[in-house]
């Protein structure tokens, strides 16, 4: 009887925790909605524009729209107060860009600083094609031998290089002949 008792009151339990866990999700989940309210569509659309736009600064790859952490929270007021007060886009972008660096747009302006984020993958893709293109075409010239590189085999090779090239080649000319004398025996064995 002890062993019904313990596990309806285990059975209970697990449903409490379950429970706890949903309104616990439940509650954070409308935590994360904004709720803001703008004088006309406009300023909607502005603030949406620029959330969009502007990049977390503690999650790095996700804009303030997507992202929940407080420094977040804290630009979308900023930015929500910045649009109240007046301000154009320009002048938003501007002032988060000096508090935050050029790190706060997708877009980061064009600037001695920011040369390399701008020029550098496109730099470096043009030297891939042509790194690529200029490869193939002298790999097409040396299988057609059309190289220019003439190579002297014999004047290449030094004496002893030359008497070691000579003993392999014998070598494998031997067993060039042993191997074709195997075969023509198997063929006639064969034709038996």
């Amino acid at each position: 009887m002890s062993t019904i008792s313990l596990k309806s009151i285990m059975k209970n339990l697990a449903s409490f925790i379950i429970a706890c866990l949903f309104s616990v999700l439940s509650i954070s989940a409308y935590a994360a909605i904004d709720v803001y309210d703008f004088d006309s569509v406009q300023q909607e659309a502005q603030y949406r524009g620029l959330i969009e736009e502007l990049r977390c600064p503690k999650c790095q790859n996700q804009n303030l729209a997507g992202s929940d952490a407080p420094i977040a929270q804290d630009l979308k007021q900023k930015t929500y107060d910045m649009i109240k007060e007046g301000r154009s886009d320009s002048e938003i972008r501007a002032y988060m860009q000096e508090r935050y660096g050029d790190f706060i747009t997708y877009k980061p302006p064009v600037r001695p600083s920011t040369w390399i984020l701008w020029f550098f993958p496109p730099l470096l893709l043009i030297a891939l094609i042509v790194g690529w293109f200029w490869q193939s075409k002298r790999s097409q010239r040396i299988a057609s031998g059309q190289s220019g590189i003439l190579v002297d085999s014999a004047a290449a090779l030094s004496a002893a290089e030359k008497a070691e090239l000579d003993r392999l080649l014998s070598r494998a000319n031997r067993n060039d002949s042993i191997n074709e004398m195997d075969r023509d025996i198997t063929s006639i064995e064969d034709k038996k």
